[in-house]
């Protein structure tokens, strides 16, 4: 099989590109720099569409209420949807609409930042949009960037789309009750996470029942 790739520099807009990421990184720079002066640890929640985000994030939240002041910023294109899910377990949300936008970018959060009182949280879980691509490239200021990834997308998902993995820290291996029907080993999806960064933390999870819950706010050093 033949295979066509861009040779370098031959990539249409690559200076814009190089320019932008640049931009991100440094108003990145500046929302780490809010948050620590506030006291607020952040969490940037990545994933596909249905891997189970807003549900593993609802369940966080409920473990977390009364021992953490919660808010969380809800990435979408045009929806309130995860938003309303997550407010209803008890965190103070702000929704933050993307438009035809794959993905959250820095100045998006900076703007959903000064929408809160820093001084009433100390936790902000930020859920991006869906997309495998995309948000590896865009750091948003957070702490630790979290991937979740479901035993439903298949056993060659990680291999497909191994970039994403590479700036994260914790990576959420869900819905492991469909393993058997979908014949798709965790073991296998967690080896290969740990092929493309030996130091994840890998988290075998059921957004449903919330098992693994108490294993990602250990490895996200959440208490």
């Amino acid at each position: 099989m033949k295979i066509i790739e861009a040779a370098e520099g031959e990539v249409f807009d690559i200076e814009l590109e190089e320019d932008l990421l640049k931009k991100n990184r440094e108003l990145a720079e500046g929302n780490r720099k809010l948050l620590d002066e506030h006291g607020v640890f952040a969490v940037d929640v990545m994933g596909s569409i249905g891997s189970g985000k807003t549900t593993l994030i609802g369940q966080m939240v409920r473990r977390l209420k009364g021992k953490r002041r919660i808010a969380a910023l809800a990435g979408d294109l045009t929806t309130t949807i995860d938003a309303d899910r997550i407010q209803a377990q008890g965190a103070s949300v702000i929704e933050v609409n993307t438009g035809k936008e794959c993905h959250l970018d820095a100045n998006l959060v900076k703007k959903g930042i000064a929408e809160l009182d820093l001084d009433e949280i100390d936790l902000l879980i930020i859920e991006n949009v869906g997309n495998l691509i995309c948000p590896g490239e865009f750091p948003l200021g957070a702490h630790k960037r979290m991937v979740i990834i479901s035993v439903t997308e298949g056993p060659y998902m990680v291999l497909k789309h191994p970039y994403i993995f590479m700036d994260a820290d914790v990576v959420a291996i869900n819905k492991t009750d469909f393993s058997e029907a979908m014949s798709v080993d965790p073991a296998k999806l967690e080896k290969d996470a740990l092929r493309v960064k030996p130091s994840l933390k890998v988290v075998r999870t059921n957004g449903l029942t919330g098992e693994g819950v108490d294993g990602i706010l250990e490895a996200l050093s959440i208490q």
